[in-house]
């Protein structure tokens, strides 16, 4: 018979040992910073930063059998707050088919959201206007579908929508829902 308090020391030790990230991890295809990161219960520009080096300038793309190191949350967290969003241009439909123009240049922005918008930004896409997550979230505020649709955008255009669509769907959703779609999965 096992001895009650030997189960107890056996459970304490498991919990201990899960808490405690692994020192690596290797990617695997469908991965994402986003992904790995809420795995472990850390915030993903903090990841990031901890893998620049391996990663490259854009937090997006991930290689299976990239070696990543994870960071506690507190190293996360110190990290997150250095995190700077690569500038990623974008045709925007009032420049002509050759010309690019820089995200924080990107029209019809809402005043009412001002940084919030820019934090939400930076956390959902990295700036990459025509990101697709591994659940079918997308674009620079990876809405689901429904909320794309919900929030007035084309559904024609999901998958494929300009950064002034995309802006014009974020300023009726923050409209409609304020922050709550966003604040409490990325702290902004």
């Amino acid at each position: 018979m096992i001895h009650p308090a030997a189960t107890l020391a056996a459970i304490e030790i498991h919990r201990e040992a899960a808490a405690r990230p692994p020192a690596e991890i290797v990617v695997r295809r469908g991965d994402s910073l986003s992904g790995i990161a809420a795995r472990y219960r850390i915030e993903w520009p903090g990841l990031y930063e901890a893998n620049r080096a391996v990663i490259g300038e854009n937090p997006n793309l991930l290689n299976p059998g990239e070696r990543l190191r994870i960071p506690s949350a507190a190293k996360a967290a110190r990290l997150a707050a250095s995190y700077r969003p690569p500038v990623i241009s974008a045709v925007t439909p009032a420049a002509a088919p050759t010309e690019t123009v820089a995200m924080q240049d990107a029209p019809a922005e809402p005043a009412a959201a001002g940084s919030f918008q820019e934090c939400v930004i930076s956390r959902e896409s990295g700036g990459d206007p025509q990101v697709m997550n591994g659940s079918g979230h997308y674009g620079l505020y990876q809405f689901s579908y429904s909320a794309w649709v919900a929030a007035g955008g084309n559904p024609a255009d999901f998958g494929n929508a300009s950064v002034a669509e995309q802006n014009q769907v974020f300023a009726t959703a923050y409209a409609t829902d304020g922050t709550s779609p966003w604040a409490p999965y990325d702290g902004c």
